[in-house]
């Protein structure tokens, strides 16, 4: 695979280079820039498979790169300093990202899951992390789900609760939308929700408070929820549930 590298720090620049070689030695390095102009330049000569992009640069950002050059087909993988609100905007957006400084075994792990994603970036998922990095201190209102087939993007009002499935997660939606099966564990979207009225009511369920319709007072209790769906309390959270709905 061949690539380029957008970074304005040297040393940054310098390092992700030399842990490329090292730990993805069939991915090539054919350019590099340090800022949008020249890498506005450089992706209108060169098309190459992988794009990584520091998001802020000296005379912009990433996502203004995006904008110039509309039409790549390149895997994008974004590389942000350890900053929580940037972390909560590419998990909430799932938009594939690297902290600095970069593991070499999520390197890794970025460039085998960019080989199947060459050219299927979604615009809608690009789209909720710039707004979300761009209003830095409040909560977005939607977040990007990967599923097998496609990319949803979602409202989190909408989401009706959250079953675990092994180390996977269904997301039972509003209106009559249809179910999504995601490939990450129900304990991830538990942080990432916390703040949006989700409750882990059970080992297997996250409740939108939202959605609670009735509280049943049986064995330890059950939820009714807005689509009709019941969802077990577990005994240890009964106090915390009532509580809650008083």
């Amino acid at each position: 695979m061949t690539a380029i590298l957008i970074e304005d720090m040297p040393h940054a620049l310098a390092a992700l280079q030399a842990d490329l070689a090292h730990y993805c030695p069939d991915v090539k390095v054919i350019g590099t820039a340090g800022s949008v102009v020249e890498a506005a330049k450089l992706l209108r000569k060169t098309k190459p498979d992988l794009l990584f992009l520091d998001i802020m640069l000296g005379d912009g950002t990433s996502f203004d790169i995006l904008e110039i050059v509309p039409d790549l087909s390149a895997a994008l993988i974004f590389i942000t300093a350890s900053d929580e609100f940037a972390v909560r905007a590419f998990r909430f957006s799932a938009v594939d990202y690297l902290l600095k400084p970069v593991a070499g075994e999520l390197l890794q792990a970025a460039v085998e899951r960019a080989q199947t994603r060459r050219g299927n970036h979604h615009s809608a998922s690009l789209d909720l992390l710039k707004q979300t990095i761009r209003q830095p201190d409040e909560l977005p209102d939607r977040i990007s789900l990967h599923t097998s087939e496609n990319i949803v993007v979602a409202k989190i009002d909408d989401i009706i609760r959250c079953e675990s499935d092994s180390n996977n997660t269904r997301f039972t939606f509003a209106g009559g939308q249809k179910s999504v099966f995601v490939t990450k564990t129900l304990k991830h979207y538990e942080k990432l929700l916390t703040g949006h009225h989700f409750v882990r009511v059970h080992q297997s369920h996250l409740v939108n408070f939202r959605h609670v319709v009735e509280f049943k007072k049986i064995d330890a209790g059950y939820l009714r929820l807005s689509n009709n769906d019941e969802v077990p309390v577990a005994s240890r959270k009964r106090a915390e549930v009532i509580e809650l709905l008083r």
